[in-house]
């Protein structure tokens, strides 16, 4: 490593690893691991491709502004200057909210567990929530629905969003829809490290990645049905007295009777409804295989876990999440050393403006419909989105990245309505389709180019315990301003200025820090961070009990029954289906379903040559078999048909898959010019955007996740343009 490295973090995504940058005569030429660091172990090949995307030729480095209509094949895109651009957000936005009401104007964001707005989202938040708006898009639904806000109807708290796995202290690990190799790579190497000291791993995954295979015990579960195996490997559990009597009896409410009937003996009925041999027949997983990897889970305590949205994308996302935190409670690792434990964390301001909520501003858009979803906590779904844009609740947007009509479902659904904004103003890195839709597009730094504060990397205890102040690594290219700076100068235009220390970004992080002790010089004196000695406390429950109406873990929930749902957690085939859609399944047999890709970062990043020479074309996955009955060979063009239509990807073999199973991957447009590579257009027939052909609907009922990981296809060979000459 050349020159003086500089100690930085990378957060590309929610791993936010801890790195050292290479800068050469004031250009950042390399990331690389920081292993003083205590996520640095290691740096993802998005990482190191942290300079390819800062000096990207495709970046955006100017303000924009349409010239025109939305549906016109040239936008006519025009410069201006960040006056005249920010002046006219705000006349706008203030003009709208005067006509009819704050919660006529909608924000957006790309997802902080798949991207850098980690950076500015609270202060995104605070901005929202002062001009007065419930109505906030960034995902919820569709990752972070299942470790955030679903575990709340069981633990009362974030369980394992907040209450992280102990990993290295884990007896057991159970990583679940979770493939940390391509999500979160500290939880990788640790989990690695862990299973090489001695602890047990068990995966619940469809596919054989990442760490599946040093796995003691993969589950290949059919996508959609994990709640009936976790159901089942509740009721092993149970039958064996593998369950931790003493936490259930104390700090659960399994004493409880309703009508008559304790609890207990209810949850114990409806997980006898799936013993191994039924769960096997429903979910493909062997039923020796669910008996042995219950004994582990109980052998092997305490249990550690971790979920991400292979969860999170299902008709029935929240019952299964349900199903998977009432199967955790039985383990009682909660809050102990080696399981998920609430790590003590640095006192700091909150900034996110909770405080400028008050119960006369409506609630988000979603919440009749579904009042313990997303909406109950001021986020929208894409689907309620969509319908409030396309009925005219909603008329003007702010977004601050987020590709919504490639990462959302119905494709086409979302760019009608964008068309049919009557304001939209997007600050993003890239011209993206959804950028392509705004009235005023603001360019953005990357994150190697600003500054941002973070206050604790939420691993372990060691890691919460760090204060980083990460410097920017080189000057802004163009005009390009940070997401923060963005939303302090919208601010003070806005009317707000007092809520956001009249703009003084420097005073605003000062507040935040105050109750830490940590100053900014110390930050910047220190780029490496900070650490505020900490020792984590357990079983903290103890002393206050739960977050829930009973002050316990809820195996039945009061609350869920009471709006109409289950308060048992159950199973239901997903609600499309070859089994649940006899109608469709001679047209479409197998079920398709979708992962994230090691190389790309959700829809960003095709462009980068570092990147798309591992990955140069859109793939889709299937056992051999599968595709021999079809006339497919490994690297073929195959049209992927759904009932919505078709899109198009190269297929790939595995073995390991069920035969009656198909992977695709979602965010394919950008070109990679360098590579002669080409991009596919978001929509039409020759589209590679596996959004453009799956639905949002049937959602879950009490989420809205829309079923993104569990429909039906069939896989057909597609002949190319030259084939046909």
């Amino acid at each position: 490593m050349g020159g003086n490295p500089v100690p930085t973090f990378c957060p590309l995504c929610v791993s936010r690893c801890g790195a050292r940058a290479e800068v050469e005569d004031g250009k950042f030429v390399a990331l690389h691991p920081d292993p003083s660091h205590p996520t640095g172990k290691a740096i993802c090949l998005k990482g190191k491709a942290a300079p390819a995307i800062l000096y990207h030729q495709s970046r955006l480095l100017h303000p924009w502004r349409r010239t025109k209509p939305k549906d016109s094949v040239d936008p006519g895109w025009e410069p201006i200057s960040w006056d005249e651009a920010l002046d006219t957000v705000a006349e706008r936005l203030l003009a709208v909210a005067a006509s009819d009401g704050p919660e006529s104007v909608g924000f957006a964001s790309s997802s902080p567990s798949t991207s850098a707005v980690s950076d500015a989202v609270d202060w995104v938040q605070r901005l929202i929530r002062a001009f007065g708006s419930p109505n906030y898009c960034n995902y919820m639904e569709l990752c972070g629905w299942g470790r955030y806000l679903a575990p709340l109807y069981t633990f009362g708290s974030s369980v394992p969003g907040v209450y992280l796995p102990d990993l290295e202290n884990a007896g057991c690990i159970l990583f679940w829809g979770y493939n940390p190799s391509v999500a979160r790579l500290a939880h990788a190497t640790s989990a690695a490290a862990a299973v090489a000291r001695g602890a047990k791993l068990v995966v619940v995954d469809p596919r054989k990645a990442g760490l599946a295979a040093k796995a003691h015990h993969w589950l290949r579960v059919r996508p959609g049905t994990d709640a009936a195996l976790a159901l089942s490997l509740a009721h092993v559990m149970i039958e064996n007295g593998w369950y931790d009597a003493d936490f259930v009896r104390d700090w659960t409410n399994a004493a409880d009777e309703v009508r008559g009937r304790p609890v207990w003996e209810r949850l114990a009925a409806r997980c006898a409804e799936f013993p191994p041999e039924v769960a096997a027949e429903i979910t493909g997983v062997p039923a020796a295989e669910i008996v042995a990897a219950a004994r582990t889970l109980w052998e092997a305590r305490p249990v550690a876990f971790y979920t991400w949205s292979g969860l999170e994308q299902h008709s029935g996302a929240t019952q299964t999440i349900r199903a998977i935190d009432v199967l955790y409670a039985l383990t009682g690792s909660l809050d102990v050393p080696g399981g998920n434990v609430l790590f003590e964390a640095v006192p700091s301001n909150p900034i996110d403006g909770k405080e400028f909520l008050s119960e006369s501003c409506p609630p988000a858009v979603g919440a009749a419909e579904r009042p313990l979803g997303p909406a109950r906590f001021g986020f929208v779904t894409g689907e309620d989105f969509y319908t409030a844009v396309l009925d005219r609740r909603i008329k003007a947007l702010v977004g601050f990245g987020g590709n919504l009509v490639m990462a959302h479902a119905d494709s086409l659904r979302g760019r009608e309505a964008l068309r049919r904004l009557d304001f939209f103003v997007q600050a993003d890195l890239f011209l993206t389709p959804t950028a392509e839709l705004a009235d005023i597009v603001l360019p953005v730094t990357s994150p190697f180019e600003s500054e941002a504060l973070k206050i604790g990397f939420e691993y372990s205890q060691e890691a919460q315990s760090l204060v980083q102040l990460r410097q920017p690594l080189v000057a802004p290219r163009g005009e390009a301003r940070s997401d923060l700076q963005i939303v302090f100068d919208l601010a003070t235009r806005l009317g707000l200025g007092a809520h956001f220390w009249d703009g003084d970004i420097e005073a605003a992080l000062r507040h935040q820090l105050a109750p830490s002790g940590i100053t900014l010089e110390e930050l910047r004196a220190h780029p490496e961070g900070v650490r505020v000695p900490l020792t984590t406390r357990y079983r903290k429950y103890a002393d206050t009990g739960f977050a829930t109406p009973s002050g316990k873990v809820e195996l039945y929930s009061a609350t869920l029954a009471g709006h109409g749902y289950s308060p048992l957690p159950t199973f239901e085939e997903p609600l499309t289906s070859p089994r649940s859609r006899p109608d469709l399944a001679e047209r479409y047999p197998l079920v398709l379903s979708c992962a994230k890709s090691l190389f790309f970062c959700e829809t960003q990043h095709r462009q980068v040559a570092a990147l798309r020479k591992s990955a140069p074309d859109p793939q889709a996955e299937m056992h051999p078999s599968t595709a021999a009955a079809r006339g497919i060979s490994k690297g073929d063009w195959v049209s992927i048909n759904t009932p919505c239509g078709s899109v198009r990807a190269r297929a790939k073999l595995n073995a390991n898959l069920d035969p009656d199973v198909v992977f695709a991957e979602h965010g394919w447009w950008e070109s990679c010019d360098e590579l002669g590579l080409p991009g596919y257009p978001p929509y039409g027939p020759e589209s590679a955007n596996l959004n453009l052909v799956l639905r949002q609907t049937p959602s879950d009922p009490i989420s809205g996740s829309s079923p993104l990981r569990a429909s039906v296809c069939d896989i057909a060979p597609l002949r190319t343009a030259s084939e046909e000459e």
